[in-house]
């Protein structure tokens, strides 16, 4: 195991390890992307990664810095319209794994990447939905990726974007969405899963030097804890390396 990593590198390890081989993944750019390709590189070389651009299969020699890199396309096993990633991959329950982020998640998995403020009057406006309430509606199984802070998760939401577990009181059942929504949140302290009698983010793993109370402090709602908490391994010299050295060397997404 490495002695010295840095928070980014612990998440990206850590959502790596959630993939299998020839799993499709609908992923972005950054943090998301960093994980599929040291899964591809580890344990699932044959992941196939699809992105909202339309790039489906896409193995990028270099580390893309949008969806519309042109390196996505090269060596990809179909280019599409983002009509068709929607309607023939996502809708229509291909997509075994999205990974989604946002500006505020709450205790249900719930999303907000509109809004921080009102929405008629807002102190931030936010990029929007994109196709993330798409993938929180459809994929098969949602990762979150979102480093820890009070502001990052609160009690409640400023905007409701993209589901959770359970939106307005009622679950994802209630309201038809096919997907189990999102199942983990993977943050820089710790994991958080959602309970499956209630739909509610719990606290299940640690990550090494953290403990339940400091993310707690994070955290805008009454954090429950697993009784047995388990703790995660830190990244492996092979991850960091290839994190460092080939996947991201310029430090775009590690920072």
């Amino acid at each position: 195991m490495a002695s010295d990593y840095s928070p980014s590198e612990m998440m990206a390890a850590v959502a790596a390890r959630e993939l299998g081989d020839r799993e499709v993944v609908f992923v972005g750019i950054g943090l998301p992307n960093l994980a599929c390709n040291l899964a591809r590189a580890i344990q699932a070389p044959d992941l196939v990664l699809i992105y909202e651009s339309g790039a489906v299969g896409a193995v990028p020699e270099r580390l893309p810095v949008s969806i519309g890199d042109p390196s996505l396309v090269t060596g990809s096993l179909m280019v599409c319209s983002m009509a068709d990633v929607f309607q023939l991959f996502l809708q229509n329950g291909k997509i075994e794994v999205g990974f989604l982020g946002g500006a505020q998640i709450d205790r249900w998995g719930n999303i907000n990447t509109t809004v921080i403020g009102k929405y008629d009057k807002p102190k931030v406006r936010l990029p929007g939905s994109g196709g993330a309430a798409e993938i929180a509606v459809h994929a098969q199984r949602v990762l979150i990726i979102s480093r820890l802070n009070p502001r990052a998760f609160p009690a409640e939401l400023d905007f409701l974007t993209s589901p959770g577990q359970r939106c307005k009181g009622k679950t994802r059942k209630e309201l038809g969405m096919p997907g189990a929504g999102p199942i983990k949140v993977i943050t820089d302290r710790g994991i958080l899963e959602s309970d499956p009698e209630t739909g509610e983010m719990i606290l299940t793993a640690l990550y090494p030097g953290n403990t339940a109370e400091e993310v707690k402090a994070n955290v805008g709602w009454p954090l429950r804890v697993r009784d047995h908490l388990g703790q995660v391994a830190p990244p492996t010299a092979q991850e960091i390396d290839l994190l460092r050295h080939k996947l991201d060397p310029q430090k775009l997404f590690l920072g």
